[in-house]
């Protein structure tokens, strides 16, 4: 049965049953809904898990009882271990459950540990003879899934998303979730974050009620109309948000039951999608103006209403003409981030702090030439001129000039200021008119050369051979995703500069071997930045989003490069390590929003690094009770 509108169940939601006599009272509490099992009286799950609200309250006067495992807080001494590991979330009062069992348990699987049940577990939830006779640890059953990651049951994917980082990030995220996306119509099993469509005008706030969780910390939302460097792929993606949530919980350890992934679908214009009797969305043209700014304010409005003002909402893959404004429309009245500009550009300020250690001077000594002006390019650009604005103490007009852009018409100049789009008049210089990138190389003379055009092989040998021409180490970041749309490879770029060059990527890249020298280029993943960025947020109780919050994520984590990473040529930290890099990153934002002002959970704690690793979820398998 339906528990909305229940005075049974107040916020559609309970953390169990306890155990009751006849005389006792049923006590529910104000938590998500977890899966209730009947108990018989030797304290063993009842085969029959399909148990309603309703059907229990009926067992109350039988044989049967209830079993209700109340919530505790981290600071009562008496708190009782969760299951689920929920003990360890980013939230002051987390709940344990009990679960189902049987063949039930053992489909559900947020709560299947598969060959992991031990024997007393197995005889204690009637699944002994529905699993293989051998008991195996977490450790082995993640080597032995490692060829299907995807049908992995929750924990399990988790913890081996954290266990095998470097080598499970490509699987996760990019580049695999770009062909995710563009399969996603053909490999829809069952719903893994929330679709809203045009057709729900209206109806946004009862959708968000129907998602099962109730504690939400995240939502990672996207219209689909710019995935990766792949274009409009519309309703498939999905697989962004699940993407970046997945790397939320991996790398920033937000609890996965507080994630939310959703997709805004407006229509697509991707004219192979609309003809594809495989696709899942809307079979129409994109709705733009007003009719779009409506249902977006709508989602907006009800994202706060259903979850309160201190949940974060990270746009994800909109086009630049949306990105923008609603970057711009919402940051004063919600908690928003949007990754594509922001969190680029953090991740690209600390590779570029990171690199004047090998390059030597300061941020405001360097040069800054853009192949790409949009979301991406602009950010970075801006977080850059905010940077050299702090070091420096000048005003960020000055600071701008330091950074050059070139679109698709050439280089960005006075002379077209009129034609440009607003986010791109900043960057308007006094210069004469440059149409191609190595002319625009060999006029503006930069020390950094980068790339987020979403164009492959955009930067030639040409284009390298004169940055190499100009400097000693040149500085190349070719930024755009998937791999296919980098704007040069790792071994492109060493070979050309004849080994010289200071290298990082938006998407990895093989170790390059040239004359005789193993050169390891870094990956510059927005995945180091918003994972610890969310989290710091999250722990201090953020209401809004404040620049400096974004460049003491910069500075975090440049801090975290070591001299042995510089001395393999690297200006990014090894992600084997990227907990506890979140960790320090969370600790850096958290202790800005306290300075800003802008942090609500109160009094500061002492020691923000501890108490960041303390909050973080961790997904390891616990002993049924």
């Amino acid at each position: 049965m339906s528990s909305r509108g229940s005075s049974f169940l107040q916020n559609n939601s309970l953390s169990g049953v306890s155990r009751m006599t006849k005389s006792q009272s049923l006590r529910v509490s104000i938590h998500p809904p977890m899966v209730v099992a009947m108990m018989n009286p030797n304290t063993r799950p009842d085969r029959n898990v399909a148990v309603s609200v309703e059907s229990a309250v009926k067992e109350v006067n039988a044989p049967m009882a209830v079993e209700i495992v109340e919530c505790k807080s981290k600071q009562n001494a008496t708190v009782v271990d969760d299951v689920y590991s929920e003990d360890t979330a980013t939230e002051d009062t987390p709940w344990a459950v009990s679960v189902a069992s049987g063949y039930s348990l053992l489909r559900n699987p947020h709560h299947n540990k598969g060959l992991a049940f031990t024997e007393k577990e197995r005889d204690a939830h009637y699944i002994r003879g529905l699993l293989p006779p051998v008991v195996v640890n977490q450790n082995l059953q993640v080597k032995k899934m490692m060829n299907n990651i995807r049908q992995y049951d929750v924990p399990l994917h988790k913890y081996q998303a954290m266990m095998d980082l470097q080598e499970l990030l490509p699987i996760v995220y990019t580049p695999t979730v770009g062909e995710a996306c563009q399969k996603y119509g053909s490999i829809f099993k069952q719903p893994q974050g929330l679709f809203i469509s045009l057709k729900d005008k209206g109806r946004i706030l009862e959708i968000l009620k129907n998602w099962p969780e109730k504690k939400i910390q995240v939502i990672v939302v996207t219209d689909g109309e710019r995935i990766l460097g792949l274009g409009d792929l519309g309703c498939q993606g999905m697989g962004i948000p699940v993407g970046k949530l997945s790397l939320y919980t991996a790398l920033g350890g937000i609890r996965p039951s507080a994630c939310l992934p959703v997709t805004i679908d407006v229509g697509t214009n991707n004219e192979k999608l609309l003809n594809d009797e495989f696709y899942i969305g809307l079979r129409q043209r994109r709705a733009t103006g007003q009719e779009y700014a409506e249902l977006m304010n709508e989602f907006m409005s009800a994202v706060k209403q259903n979850y309160g003002e201190k949940v974060l909402i990270q746009f994800e893959d909109f086009a630049n003409h949306n990105a923008f404004d609603l970057l711009a429309k919402y940051s004063a009245t919600h908690l928003v981030f949007n990754d594509d500009i922001q969190g680029t550009a953090s991740v690209v300020l600390a590779g570029l702090i990171s690199a004047l250690k090998l390059v030597g001077g300061s941020l405001a000594d360097q040069r800054f030439l853009f192949l790409g002006a949009g979301e991406a390019g602009t950010g970075i650009a801006e977080l850059i001129a905010l940077e050299i604005s702090k070091q420096t103490r000048a005003p960020l007009e000055e600071s701008r000039k330091k950074v050059w852009l070139v679109d698709s018409k050439g280089l960005i100049v006075r002379s077209r200021l009129d034609s440009l789009q607003h986010f791109k008049k900043p960057w308007s210089h006094e210069h004469e008119p440059v149409k191609e990138l190595l002319d625009a190389v060999k006029a503006i003379k930069p020390t950094v050369l980068i790339g987020s055009s979403g164009a492959g092989q955009t930067f030639t040998k040409e284009v390298v051979e004169a940055m190499s021409s100009l400097n000693k180490k040149p500085v190349i970041l070719a930024l755009s995703n998937p791999t296919s749309q980098s704007e040069c490879t790792a071994e492109q770029a060493y070979t050309w500069s004849e080994g010289r060059a200071i290298f990082a990527s938006g998407s990895p890249f093989a170790p390059v071997e040239y004359n005789g020298k193993v050169y390891v280029s870094g990956q510059s993943n927005n995945a180091y930045i918003f994972p610890g960025f969310g989290l710091g947020l999250i722990i201090s109780g953020a209401i809004r989003v404040h620049d400096d919050m974004l460049l003491a994520a910069s500075e975090a984590l440049a801090e975290q490069v070591k001299q042995e990473h510089f001395d393999d040529g690297l200006i990014y930290p090894p992600f084997t390590n990227i907990r506890k890099i979140s960790a320090h990153i969370a600790a850096k934002v958290a202790a800005k929003a306290y300075e800003l002002g802008l942090a609500s959970r109160l009094p500061q704690p002492e020691n923000l690094v501890a108490y960041a690793e303390s909050c973080m979820y961790s997904p390891s398998y616990r002993n049924y009770r």
